[in-house]
């Protein structure tokens, strides 16, 4: 029997740890929501592990990896129920990569928290990794449309994207835009008071998780320890540098940091490294984490100024992170940047493979959730939206607060949920 080598124990440890990162946005998303609705954010990430997971191993894999149909998509039945990688070491970067998948689906759930149905998402989440996701999978990484040898890609060269700055954080970006904008604004959008954090330190525990895990997420596909290692110390100064722009923001308009926002520049700076990670310098690093940092923390208050309710920041942080350090290559990478004297052909790959990203995800994530929206519904009704995603979708609370007074006979309701105060609407205007 062959032994497992170094790198395939790497590989399974980091794959552990980016799986891990699913569990730690459902902390992330269940602090950034109303008290009577983070169960259902929580479950939103949950469901989307158990969906993803069956997805990948019965056509998942195969769509982004198998024989290309047109440039597109795998065929999906050349490893149906991966059974021509039993009994192999394939098995090993196979789970690697649907651990990709389901954080991908997850991020999107942001957008449309404390109002979406969970059965609606729970038909989504399959139907989109399976129609997005694999195929842009397969585009990028897979020897497709924008691979080296693809019919975009050997035209204009190939794009950059170690991680999935395309195919995970503009992918996911777009497709919460499009579900945010699909699915409406919330009851009382930047005028109720409850609507903001209801549990920060869950917030920054999650984030804490995902900056952790982000090192798997980036290193597992280290070829040598030069790569690893430059990986590594990119992974952990970027984010570092996106914390201290995103700050510098919030205390030249709004007048204070917070917390909130230091755990958001955490995920801005982790998503603009994740394309870049094994082709930038730590200098570099260093300026794409101010730059996405500085750059997000504006973006987030966009949907205050154009009306569009993305309850928790995915477009702002993803969306926008995402397509910073995706195009930051054309500029940054050490072997064809423009600031390292390789001309504008790295630059124009990188434009092109996103533009291409973003009209792909929106196409295909309109028609899924217009569909879904049109037939199941997608949102639930303003007086469960009112009652809280957690009762009325799953019959649970999060939390059970006393009768006042009681002394301790208190009820599953979550009416009683404490007013924080003023919604942080992240532009300076408290609302």
């Amino acid at each position: 029997m062959e032994e497992l080598s170094a790198i395939d124990v790497w590989l399974m440890v980091t794959a552990a740890m980016v799986l891990l990162m699913t569990p730690g946005l459902a902390l992330f998303y269940g602090g950034m929501t109303r008290a009577k609705s983070a169960l259902n954010m929580m479950m939103m990430s949950f469901i989307s592990i158990a969906g993803v997971g069956v997805v990948w191993v019965l056509w998942g894999y195969s769509m982004s990896g198998a024989t290309g149909v047109a440039q597109l998509f795998g065929n999906p039945f050349e490893y149906f129920g991966l059974s021509g990688a039993v009994g192999t070491a394939d098995l090993i970067s196979i789970g690697f990569g649907a651990t990709f998948a389901i954080i991908t689906t997850a991020l999107v759930s942001g957008a449309i928290a404390d109002r979406a149905k969970f059965s609606a998402w729970c038909v989504f989440v399959p139907v989109w990794v399976t129609l997005v996701y694999c195929p842009l999978a397969f585009m990028v990484w897979g020897g497709g449309l924008l691979s080296e040898d693809g019919l975009v890609g050997g035209a204009v060269g190939e794009a950059i994207d170690y991680a999935g700055g395309t195919v995970v954080h503009i992918n996911a970006g777009v497709a919460a835009l499009v579900l945010a904008l699909i699915i409406g604004q919330r009851k009382g959008f930047g005028k109720d008071p409850s609507q903001r954090p209801h549990n920060v330190p869950f917030v920054m525990l999650g984030a804490a998780l995902l900056w952790f895990g982000w090192f798997g997420f980036n290193g597992g596909a280290a070829e040598d320890p030069v790569e690893a290692g430059l990986i590594w110390v990119n992974t952990m100064v970027t984010p570092a540098a996106a914390v201290i722009g995103w700050l510098v923001v919030e205390r030249i308009r709004d007048g204070r940091p917070t917390s909130l926002g230091a755990a958001s520049g955490v995920v801005a700076g982790l998503v603009a490294i994740t394309p870049a990670c094994a082709d930038v310098s730590p200098l570099g690093a260093i300026l794409l984490g101010l730059v996405a940092g500085v750059l997000s923390a504006i973006a987030v208050g966009w949907k205050f100024k154009l009306g569009y309710d993305d309850s928790l920041d995915v477009v702002g942080v993803h969306l926008v992170a995402g397509v910073v350090g995706t195009l930051a290559l054309g500029f940054l990478a050490l072997d064809g940047g423009l600031f390292y004297g390789g001309g504008i052909g790295q630059l124009i790959a990188q434009i092109v493979a996103a533009v291409i990203a973003i009209a792909y995800s929106a196409i295909l994530t309109l028609i899924i959730g217009l569909i879904i929206h049109a037939t199941i519904g997608f949102r639930i009704s303003e007086s469960e939206e009112a009652t809280g995603a957690d009762l009325t979708q799953h019959a649970e609370t999060a939390y059970e607060f006393s009768t006042l007074g009681g002394g301790g006979g208190g009820g599953s309701s979550t009416a009683g949920a404490p007013d924080n105060g003023p919604v942080p609407s992240r532009d300076g205007v408290n609302t």
